[in-house]
């Protein structure tokens, strides 16, 4: 039923959101925050939230576990509004309630309920109604400044609640404080519990400032309430701030964060919000959207393809979080003891961004081609935060959270991005320290050696000992940390020595490139000629038996055999000439899109499927197509892997796992339909080409690093069954191959695309 009620009300949403009708909507007025936010995760969700915001604003339905937590469509109930929604971070809950005082009682008993009729959700803005009281919630930011404006009835108990104590998606709260300032001002800080995946405490300290002088204020510890305070610490505490209002009277609030200190916080909150514009800010941020957004501008496809392609590249610009102040300090906590440390400078004298991310692992096929290709600036600035925490630290990191390593997933992601920004010009940070910190990661004791949250030093579970030794990883290596999957690690271990060989060449390090270009050949080394799969292997070397092709996870990642046979970005003639030649790769190749596309090419819990669009290590196998002279094959299973996942609805879109915009930049790539299946690493980048799902698709290029003003691409005869390229002009000269140069993207040009519904099986060949 309430998916029925959704779709009856979405196109009212889409207009009434803006409060006029417009024939073509501007970028921002396209996306959809609710996609898909039916089973959510704490990251996944932040409407009130700039692109990479510090703050990350919105309701909070669930509360507990890092899955299926944060904002739920299909909940009931408001438990907070709540300021960080990141990678193991979470914190600073504020509820307003009326009536009887139930903050000590905790976020179950003072919750309200809450509907949709009335609720609205776009790039930097919520508002929704708290039924039990009686009181219309608004929520907007800028960078690093939650806003709050909340609509009152008449009560002399009108409160806002600081539940700085409470349980928050990932962890307790190891402790917290909180002081009055004055009447109009509080400060205070919550210390996040370690996690298995952040293995450290993690402070995050706020400033918060009303609009209207408190009648009170006051407090709890465990289930006592305390009144008339003037400060509180220690372990199941919070505060409140109670009001006397008017009916209908509006009480703003502004809430700066830092990891640093309140008095950080503060000079955050008089940097960049000085005032109380409610309305100001609110549309600031969605223009802020809008410019973002705009970047890529597309023509064509229907209404429903435009929302969610503009809710993919929202997506790919949200989930990744600035950690600095805007002075540029932020805290390190890769030491024995945290240090607040200052973020290196551009050209322009501006401090770099730091940034709090998940794992990069997989992004070569999603976060490094998009942003590269439309936001260098973005790309120049993780690449900063990463040489910082080697600096700091003595590794790059795979996922840093509040600036501690956490060891996710598994190798060494980063040498892809790398290699990508490098090797397209992306080179604003200490070039000779990334590539030693690199080069490091690539050997015993760096950070492949880390299996998953394998935080232990030194570490073993990555297996880096016998991957040198003898060019492979055996199963069942005795150490902590999970992920300690062999046949996987060997094969993506393979791809990174190529892509840190790609590097290599560029910079002249010759001897470092046959060493790592020779090693990037180990993948053969897990190879079993009688079945044509990589397989595991046992201590001894002998091919272990529990192997079975799909069904089972064993010695691999999150995927299966069938999956990850393929994974070989790098050398894909190498791998076709295994399999004895193109016409056997292709016919198992098309054979496992045919089983996949019966469960709609998704991974699922039990490994049974043939094709998984919806974890990362899959989620380039339609493009591999290209590479065995069967272009065509990949337009056509492009197109059918992105109609599977056009859902706008909050149930589908994405279906399972959307990484921090992993999978929304995936989408995007497809939509547009751009790609390259080495993660546009290789020394000489290109870009290959399938089917765009709009008649025009332009791409603004940054002045800064392209010199080019803009990437066009024209589908002509373009309609859902056209999903066929039967000729192609670049900058008005014939094309026939399904791939062109970074070069040629970067220096501006149109591309040209004739389609029809039959397939061409010699264009691009």
């Amino acid at each position: 039923m309430m998916k029925k009620l959704f779709l009856l009300f979405f196109p009212f949403f889409l207009i009434s959101c803006q409060g006029y009708v417009q024939t073509e909507r501007s970028p921002a007025e396209y996306v959809n925050p609710f996609v898909d936010t039916h089973k959510s995760r704490w990251f996944f969700f932040s409407s009130a939230s700039r692109p990479f915001g510090m703050v990350n604003l919105s309701p909070d339905t669930n509360v507990e576990g890092s899955w299926k937590s944060g904002y739920m469509y299909d909940s009931t109930y408001v438990r907070c509004f709540s300021h960080v929604h990141a990678w193991q971070l979470s914190g600073i809950p504020v509820m307003p309630t009326v009536g009887d005082f139930k903050g000590h009682l905790g976020m179950e008993a003072y919750k309200s309920s809450f509907s949709h009729r009335g609720e609205v959700a776009v790039p930097g803005y919520h508002k929704l109604y708290l039924k039990d009281y009686d009181v219309w919630a608004e929520l907007t930011s800028t960078c690093r400044v939650g806003m709050h404006r909340y609509t009152f009835p008449e009560s002399d108990q009108s409160y806002i609640l600081f539940d700085t104590g409470a349980f928050l998606a990932h962890a307790d709260m190891d402790s917290s404080f909180v002081r009055k300032i004055n009447d109009c001002e509080i400060e205070g800080m919550s210390l996040m519990a370690p996690t298995g995946r952040r293995p450290k405490a993690t402070p995050i300290y706020f400033v918060a400032r009303f609009n209207k002088r408190m009648s009170a204020f006051g407090g709890w510890r465990d289930s006592t309430v305390l009144n008339e305070l003037t400060d509180i610490s220690g372990k199941n505490i919070g505060v409140f701030a109670r009001f006397e209002t008017r009916e209908r009277e509006k009480i703003i609030l502004k809430v700066a964060i830092s990891y640093n200190s309140p008095e950080q916080a503060r000079k955050n909150m008089d940097a960049e919000l000085s005032d109380w514009d409610f309305d100001r800010v609110k549309k600031e941020s969605f223009d802020e959207w809008d410019r973002e957004l705009g970047k890529i501008r597309v023509e064509g496809g229907s209404e429903k393809q435009k929302i969610k392609f503009y809710t993919d590249l929202w997506h790919a610009l949200l989930g990744r979080r600035i950690v600095n102040d805007i002075d540029g300090k932020y805290l390190d906590m890769t030491g024995d003891t945290p240090v607040t440390r200052q973020s290196p400078l551009d050209k322009k004298g501006n401090p770099w961004p730091h940034y709090n991310f998940d794992a990069l692992w997989g992004s070569h096929w999603s976060l490094n081609i998009l942003w590269s290709m439309v936001y260098p600036e973005v790309m120049d600035g993780f690449c900063n935060t990463m040489v910082s925490m080697y600096e700091n630290g003595g590794l790059i990191p795979r996922g840093p959270s509040g600036g501690n390593y956490t060891y996710v997933m598994i190798g060494d992601p980063a040498t892809s991005f790398f290699a990508t920004a490098y090797n397209k010009g992306i080179r604003n940070y200490d070039v000779a320290k990334a590539y030693e910190g690199l080069r490091k990661n690539a050997f015993v004791g760096g950070i492949r050696d880390h299996a998953g949250y394998e935080h232990e030093s030194p570490a073993f579970g990555g297996g880096m000992d016998y991957y040198v030794q003898q060019g492979w990883i055996p199963e069942r290596i005795k150490a902590k940390g999970g992920h300690k999957d062999g046949c996987a690690m060997t094969l993506e271990y393979a791809y990174q020595d190529w892509c840190l060989a790609q590097l290599a060449a560029n910079l002249e390090k010759w001897s470092d490139y046959e060493l790592f270009m020779k090693r990037s050949q180990n993948y053969r080394n897990v190879w079993n000629p009688e079945n044509k799969y990589m397989q595991p292997r046992e201590m001894d070397g002998s091919w272990c038996k529990e192997f079975k092709p799909v069904g089972s996870e064993f010695g691999f990642t999150e995927a299966n055999g069938a999956v990850y046979t393929h994974f070989v970005p790098h050398d894909m003639q190498g791998l076709i000439e295994l399999f004895g030649g193109t016409d056997i790769y292709v016919e198992r190749l098309n054979r496992q899109f045919v089983e996949g596309e019966k469960n709609g090419f998704k991974h699922d819990r039990y490994y049974t499927t043939w094709t998984a669009y919806t974890n990362q290590p899959g989620t380039g196998m339609a493009h591999l197509f290209n590479h065995a002279g069967y272009p065509w094959l990949t337009q056509k299973w492009v197109r059918k892997v992105k109609d599977a996942y056009g859902d706008i609805t909050p149930y589908g879109g994405y279906e399972d796992d959307e990484d921090q915009g992993q999978m929304g930049a995936l989408g995007v790539l497809m939509a547009i339909g751009l790609f390259e299946i080495d993660g546009g690493t290789s020394r000489y980048p290109v870009y290959e080409i399938s089917t765009p799902i709009f008649s025009k698709v332009r791409i603004k290029l940054n002045p800064d690093y392209y010199d080019g003003e803009e990437f066009t691409l024209i589908a002509n005869n373009n309609t859902p069954r056209n999903v066929y390229i039967q000729s192609a002009r670049l900058n008005r000269k014939v094309h026939d191959k399904y791939w062109f140069s970074h070069q040629d993207f970067a220096n501006g040009g149109t591309l040209v695309l004739e389609l029809d519904s039959v397939p061409n099986k010699t264009w691009g060949l």
